[in-house]
């Protein structure tokens, strides 16, 4: 597959923000259910005063109710389009997409760009609070509540385990031909003066539920109903437990998401399309 832009068009970035709360999550879907990509596409057209949609690429689709804070995303635009509207195109967006959805940056894309593939990791940051009295209530629509005591020592001590690449399948959903194998760049958690503690899961791509798989696995060893080496003991299994639990969405928001020096995002695009494989026992 080819990053190529066809002739006569342009490919723009869009560095985006959005509340997942009211969102089936990012990609359309039928049935005519509420999605991010929907809503940009449709305000895209309509600003523009297009006779047709023009498909954006993301990347990271989120699920319903995730949040996102830096995520980014690529749109092939003809070029006379473009040049007609792209001084302006930021302001009408503003004007046109539902208060939930910001778009804070259009620029045209250096060459070799794919917001998808380019990516060298992702940033998310899941938040959580054991307070006993409950998530402040402004904060309710991004913030977990746990019921029992959190420790966040032994959170961290249990997250260094998962650090590396490893094949995560205890902790993702299955999907039709898709890899499972990741590297978990980042996975700590500290605990605010506010009492909220944030977890911050940086990884080169992550499958799905894999975030707030992670997660529930650290919660239950956060609340001492399982020790620090379960998780690591999970891991190395390499089938679903049903003792980890995937965490309700509205905790987690990607935060930000990496690139390399613009002569490397081609030939990052080309090695992210490579199916990945674990090196045999004994290499390495």
């Amino acid at each position: 597959m080819s990053d190529e832009v066809q002739p006569g068009f342009v490919r723009v970035r869009l560095d985006l923000s959005y509340d997942g709360t009211e969102f089936s999550g990012w990609a359309k879907q039928a049935g005519g259910r509420r999605t991010v990509q929907g809503e940009i596409e449709d305000a895209l057209r309509t600003v523009t005063r297009s006779g047709q949609t023009y498909e954006l690429t993301v990347a990271g689709r989120t699920d319903a109710g995730v949040h996102a804070r830096g995520q980014v995303a690529h749109v092939d635009l003809p070029r006379e389009v473009w040049a007609e509207h792209h001084t302006k195109l930021l302001k009408r967006l503003a004007g046109r997409l539902p208060r939930d959805v910001r778009v804070w940056a259009l620029r045209e894309a250096p060459g070799g760009f794919n917001a998808r593939f380019s990516a060298i990791w992702r940033r998310y940051a899941y938040r959580v609070t054991d307070n006993p009295g409950g998530v402040d209530p402004l904060l309710r629509g991004h913030v977990l509540w746990h019921d029992w005591p959190l420790d966040v020592d032994a959170m961290n001590e249990a997250a260094r385990r998962l650090l590396g690449e490893h094949d995560f399948a205890a902790y993702c959903k299955r999907r039709e031909g898709a890899t499972t194998i990741r590297t978990l760049q980042e996975l700590s958690l500290v605990r605010g003066g506010d009492g909220i503690i944030t977890a911050t899961v940086r990884a080169d791509a992550f499958c799905h539920n894999m975030v707030r798989s992670l997660i529930g696995a650290l919660l239950f060893v956060g609340d001492g109903h399982r020790p620090p080496d379960w998780p690591g003991t999970v891991l190395a299994a390499g089938v679903r437990d049903s003792a980890v639990h995937v965490v309700r969405p509205h905790g987690l928001t990607l935060e930000e998401v990496g690139y390399p020096a613009d002569d490397l995002l081609a030939a990052r695009s080309k090695e992210a399309r490579n199916k990945r494989s674990l090196p045999a026992a004994g290499c390495c």
